[in-house]
């Protein structure tokens, strides 16, 4: 996957499970900023794992505070 494809699954996944306005979530946008908690950050990558197959780490989310550092993490991911 892309770095835009990630993107566009990850504004989706947010929508979805995190009942988001797509307008809101912006690449630097803080998890803070969207009321977004470390729960919410396991279903995304959950949903993520479904999609690809691949296990993340638990550490590899630690540096993570905005939306670009998430595609960054899970677009790293696909390509592990």
């Amino acid at each position: 996957m892309t770095r835009e494809e990630v993107y566009s699954w990850l504004v989706g996944a947010l929508t979805n499970l995190c009942e988001l306005e797509p307008e809101k979530i912006r690449p630097e946008a803080t998890l803070a900023d969207l009321d977004l908690d470390s729960i919410d950050a396991v279903d995304v990558v959950a949903e993520f794992q479904k999609l690809t197959g691949k296990r993340m780490k638990p550490e590899a989310f630690k540096s993570v505070r905005t939306v670009d550092d998430v595609v960054s993490v899970l677009h790293a991911l696909t390509k592990g």
